[in-house]
């Protein structure tokens, strides 16, 4: 199931949503800075409810100030003011208030202040001193706010905090909407949480479902994990994510980038979508795919759509391609499929227990249908494909074959052995053939056994020990490379050494039989051993080839 479902009807609405918001703030900004026409009807009165002590003072002909003090209660509409003492302007409708100020605009956004000045024609508060304003869920405070109450639009450009349970916003610029409860930051926004802090120059928190919205290039930290975003969401309640615009997550030991992700902390459970790049910096390795699924707490991942794992190595690294590719942890794998001991020396894979130091070794790489592998010294295809961090080990099912140079390796099952990720030893068992074409010619020498061992140097076979039932088939050159006839043998053992990727000396052991086959006698037909198949068509001619361009 993808994590998409949910989270891209979520995106959109948010996406969606966010777009609303700006040219909303646009269309309030604009609205608020025309100046309404003095409206002196009895619905935007302001009324005195209560005071201790009340004065008058006339200033001139056409004003008169309305002087309250002690406990004072005024009334707008639905905005109730307190305060310690209060100036009322009858003829422009204006307010100012001191000490211990406090509006409550329709019991659901309430703010407090040393000072206040209110235009009661226009509904507009400008507040000073140790302001701060509360919707039940989150406390704005800053040093100055304007507040508009009729459309509940809190602006602030000297700086302020937001605080909503455990998480801190800060910035110098902000904008509160009531009605919606979103708050806008601009100018070094800074979120702190116990768990994340995210640092952007925008960005938009609802103080109700605790969702923030990112819009413009954004960092986010989750202890050592770094998110580089410049879209998307994050839910600090669900835990929930999604990330678009080709966003970088990375940690210590690895890094992720792509068209989009989604995610659920809570869960543990992961994807990315679109030109995937993955890199375990610690394993050595690189993924490449259009779908990745990831689950953290079983320290997996599932890649899709044609996906493509990267081994580095210093000169020569080694590309993987199938249809799937899986990636999980080796002391979390049940049911491992029983294998013949090819190593004495090598745990058998169900019994290892795991330590923090053999951690980067706790890994295991699935790869499932058309397995293709290319490197520029080695290059196979299989069914399916094993390999072990433990052990260092490429196992290779169904249908195996392995291309070194102008040698093809077949067998039932074929394990490539590596020592610091590059081939040390092929091992092959039941049924091992090996076919090279001689000189680009229609001619082949062969090798077949039970099992087979072959040996590289420097990424080059040169040695091939064949054992059980063995049988080789050799074409002999003269000193001017002309075909002189053909070596045909049987025996228990026999030991091929290579030389500038060619044969230059077999050594056969035990009941050997043989017989030496001029050219002009040569039947080539006849010649070939059991289950000759040579199938350089399917051969991976380049990494190119792999990624399908």
């Amino acid at each position: 199931m993808s994590l998409f479902n949910s989270h891209s009807s979520m995106s959109g609405y948010y996406g969606i949503k966010a777009i609303i918001f700006f040219i909303f703030l646009w269309w309030c900004n604009s609205i608020i800075a025309q100046q309404p026409a003095p409206n002196s009807g009895s619905d935007r009165r302001i009324n005195i409810v209560h005071a201790d002590k009340l004065n008058f003072k006339k200033l001139n002909d056409s004003t008169d100030l309305q002087i309250l003090a002690g406990s004072v209660v005024v009334k707008q509409q639905n905005n109730t003011f307190y305060c310690d003492s209060a100036i009322i302007n009858q003829r422009i409708n204006t307010l100012e208030a001191f000490g211990h100020v406090h509006i409550n605009n329709a019991d659901s956004v309430h703010t407090y202040a040393d000072y206040l000045r209110y235009i009661g024609n226009d509904k507009r508060a400008f507040l000073k001193n140790n302001v701060r304003l509360t919707d039940g869920k989150g406390v704005l405070t800053t040093p100055e706010l304007e507040y508009d109450t009729q459309n509940k639009i809190g602006t602030y450009s000297q700086g302020g905090k937001l605080v909503n349970g455990t998480t801190t916003l800060t910035s110098k610029e902000g904008y509160y909407y009531g009605q919606t409860r979103d708050a806008y930051f601009k100018k070094d926004v800074l979120l702190v949480n116990p768990d994340y802090r995210v640092t952007t120059d925008t960005l938009l928190y609802n103080t109700y479902t605790t969702i923030t919205t990112f819009t413009v290039p954004t960092i986010i930290t989750f202890g050592t994990k770094k998110i580089n975003t410049t879209n998307g969401y994050y839910n600090l309640t669900s835990k929930e994510s999604y990330f678009g615009q080709r966003p970088i997550i990375q940690d210590s030991t690895s890094l992720l980038i792509a068209d989009e992700t989604a995610g659920n902390d809570s869960t543990g459970f992961a994807e990315a979508r679109g030109n995937v790049i993955f890199r375990d910096t610690a394993q050595g390795l690189a993924m490449f795919a259009n779908n990745v699924k990831t689950n953290r707490d079983a320290g997996s991942l599932l890649a899709t759509e044609h996906p493509v794992m990267m081994v580095k190595q210093n000169n020569d690294s080694l590309f993987i391609a199938a249809d799937t590719l899986f990636s999980g942890k080796l002391s979390m794998l049940k049911g491992i499929r029983n294998v013949p001991a090819v190593r004495d020396s090598m745990p058998s894979l169900d019994s290892m227990t795991f330590t923090k130091q053999d951690s980067a070794r706790d890994r295991y790489f699935e790869a499932y249908y058309n397995v293709r592998i290319f490197s520029d010294s080695l290059q196979a295809t299989a069914d399916s494909l094993f390999y072990s961090s433990m052990d260092s080990v490429f196992r290779l099912l169904t249908n195996p074959v392995i291309w070194s140079s102008n040698s093809q390796i077949t067998g039932d099952t074929i394990y490539l052995f590596t020592k610091n990720k590059k081939p040390e030893r092929l091992y092959v068992f039941e049924n091992a053939l090996v076919i090279s074409d001689v000189d680009s010619s229609a001619f082949f020498n062969q090798v077949s056994g039970r099992i087979l061992n072959s040996y590289f140097d420097s990424g080059r076979i040169n040695h091939i020990h064949t054992q059980g039932n063995a049988e080789a088939v050799y074409y002999t050159q003269d000193d001017n490379k002309k075909f002189v006839g053909v070596d045909k043998s049987s025996c228990d053992i026999i030991d091929t050494y290579f030389r500038d990727q060619k044969p230059y000396k077999v050594i056969r052991r035990s009941d050997l039989k043989g017989t030496f086959y001029p050219m002009r006698q040569v039947n080539h037909e006849e010649l070939k051993l059991r289950g000759f198949n040579w199938q350089i068509d399917k051969r991976p001619k380049s990494k190119d080839e792999l990624f399908g361009t």
